[in-house]
């Protein structure tokens, strides 16, 4: 998908990577946004270590590249400094539900208005195949010769548990209901939780088993416990929207209107309040 969202950066990923239709699936969704009023211009990601770093790279928005797991602290540190941008993480399974675990739960604890889009290939792909917490029992790999031997987490089950008020899953073998999916997240005020299933080809290709068990759900959830039961499910992995909330976020609840990275106090009234301080 050529257009003015791709940058003049070689692209690395292996040939048949997941990561390009999850790449295709986020430029539709910020064109989208665009349309409906959201100017690129107040889109800013933040990515972490991994394969989808290399989001960084590749496209064409404002960004910060985080250190390992620190995507989501540093996207909430933004929206803190200006509450007007749309802040969304590209992240990794091994990245956020691994390394970063607990920033996460705490985005989601405190409902920060952020997006986290988590690109499940269930192992470090760029490390060439250790597994992390969302790999399969049994996968084996350069951290695990006889078989891993641990379950797989549900992160989804989890972020409703630490009070996401958006929890999604799309698949980046199907393009367009992932595009609707990031538009949605990233238009909701409040947490979104989106799990995107993305298969690697060199270390972990789920291209066959994802066709085949994934399924759009016609409705979606009704209840919170629905949408518990509904990510639990193992006979199929369904796509689609499985919990939605309105709730205050964390800046309004903190600061207010306030706009910190316009409104600040100048420096010389800083420096005086600070000399006071120092005097009593």
């Amino acid at each position: 998908m050529a257009d003015d969202l791709t940058t003049y950066h070689e692209n690395t990923w292996c040939p048949g990577c997941g990561n390009f239709g999850l790449f295709n699936a986020l430029k539709k969704a910020i064109l989208t946004l665009e349309k409906k009023g959201a100017p690129r211009e107040k889109l800013v990601q933040t990515t972490g270590i991994g394969c989808h770093g290399k989001m960084s790279d590749y496209l064409a928005v404002s960004g910060f590249a985080t250190l390992h797991g620190r995507a989501l602290a540093v996207a909430q540190g933004i929206k803190l400094a200006n509450p007007e941008l749309k802040v969304f993480s590209s992240v990794g399974d091994g990245d956020t539900i691994g390394e970063g675990l607990e920033h996460l739960i705490f985005a989601a604890k405190r409902n920060a208005d952020i997006t986290a889009l988590i690109h499940n290939n269930g192992i470090y792909a760029l490390t060439t195949g250790q597994v992390t917490p969302m790999s399969e029992r049994g996968a084996r790999g350069p951290s695990t010769p006889l078989g891993n031997p641990e379950d797989p987490l549900n992160a989804l089950a989890l972020m409703l548990e630490a009070g996401a008020t958006f929890v999604a899953r799309g698949y980046a073998g199907k393009v367009d209901h992932l595009a609707d999916l990031i538009v949605r997240a990233i238009e909701h005020e409040g947490f979104s939780f989106v799990e995107i299933l993305q298969p690697c080809v060199s270390f972990n290709n789920t291209f066959e088993k994802y066709n085949k068990s994934t399924e759009i759900m016609q409705e979606p959830p009704a209840t919170y416990d629905d949408a518990v039961r509904a990510v639990k499910r193992r006979d199929k992995l369904p796509l689609g929207v499985f919990y939605e909330v309105k709730k205050r976020p964390f800046h309004l609840e903190v600061q207010g209107d306030r706009i910190p990275a316009t409104q600040r106090i100048p420096k010389e009234e800083r420096i005086t309040r600070v000399r006071k301080l120092l005097e009593i």
